[in-house]
């Protein structure tokens, strides 16, 4: 497994040698033609940060920075990409736009990037992120981007986003995904292949 980094020694210290490193940033597409060469597949968790770093804003990293991965995926021949979202893309209402200068309208930009890159997606829309341990509960897909909110293990989106990498059933897809139930055994095939595909 490969991770594009921006601080190798700030991430060596989290995953040790349990990954290779590439060293990149998504503002500067220059940088990220190593982290996809040769790669079938590529994840992204790409979020914006304000908070912690000023300049790191929805509209460079959640549109642009997503932008600029999914061209360099393409070039690469980067069979699937899979992109982390957030429930609430279409709701220009919703309190984490108000709070982070349209956060959820870039991260719908970004999106909108993906799907136009040409590159085969899936995207992943989760509820509530929490820090609970994965697989207590059962996991429940809906569409639409629906007003309710419901919460999520980390755990559990990073187990949905490595079952759904080269699966065909999942490619064209975008889909919300919250906890909800007990536990299961899932066939993923069948997790995935009811979901309505993106329009085109």
């Amino acid at each position: 497994m490969r991770v594009l980094v921006r601080d190798e020694a700030r991430a060596r210290a989290l995953f040790g040698e349990r990954v290779a490193y590439v060293v990149g940033d998504v503002e500067k597409p220059e940088t990220l033609r190593a982290a996809v060469q040769g790669a079938t597949y590529v994840a992204s968790a790409l979020g914006a940060a304000p908070r912690r770093e000023p300049n790191n804003d929805g509209e460079r990293i959640d549109y642009r920075g997503v932008e600029a991965l999914a061209n360099a995926a393409r070039a690469g021949g980067v069979r699937h990409f899979v992109l982390v979202s957030s429930m609430g893309i279409t709701q220009p209402d919703h309190f984490l736009n108000k709070m982070f200068n349209n956060q959820l309208v870039w991260k719908g930009k970004g999106e909108a990037a993906l799907r136009a890159s040409g590159v085969p997606y899936t995207i992943v829309r989760p509820g509530n992120l929490r820090d609970d341990p994965g697989a207590q509960q059962g996991l429940k897909t809906l569409q639409g981007d629906p007003r309710m909110q419901g919460r999520i293990s980390r755990a559990d989106v990073a187990t949905v986003c490595i079952a759904a990498l080269g699966r065909k059933s999942a490619q064209g897809k975008t889909f919300e995904l919250v906890n909800d139930g007990a536990p299961a055994a899932i066939d993923w095939d069948g997790f995935f292949g009811p979901l309505t595909a993106d329009a085109r």
